[in-house]
């Protein structure tokens, strides 16, 4: 069993480890142009990054069924319109979350597909 001061020591050297990661390539990289490999990487991957947690979050939707994967798609599209109107990730990111909590938990598009079924 850890005592406080090994949960503190361990807080200390993970935070310093993390922070190093993360400085690294500004600090190697201030004089010298990252190789093309890199920038590939940094150009690339977050959009790749990106459409793997989409088609992730995607995977369990039942097509077949109701509600038919509509407050996915609709989640996906108002995420999709305010990050083009807005440009700012965060409020993409949580407004199509809330957006999609809020439809999912009061089960809106199956009781108005129920309606008009």
């Amino acid at each position: 069993m850890m005592n406080l001061t090994n949960v503190f020591i361990s807080i200390i050297i993970m935070s310093v480890i993390t922070f190093f990661t993360r400085a690294f390539p500004f600090i190697f990289f201030r004089k010298i142009k990252p190789p093309k490999i890199l920038l590939f990487i940094e150009k690339y991957i977050p959009p790749m990054v990106m459409v793997i947690l989409v088609l992730y979050c995607l995977k369990d939707v039942k097509w077949t069924n109701l509600p038919y994967g509509i407050p996915e798609l609709i989640s996906i599209a108002l995420v999709c319109i305010l990050h083009t109107w807005k440009k700012n990730p965060l409020l993409s990111i949580f407004g199509g979350t809330i957006f999609y909590m809020i439809i999912i938990q009061t089960d809106l598009f199956s009781k108005i597909l129920k309606f008009f079924g």
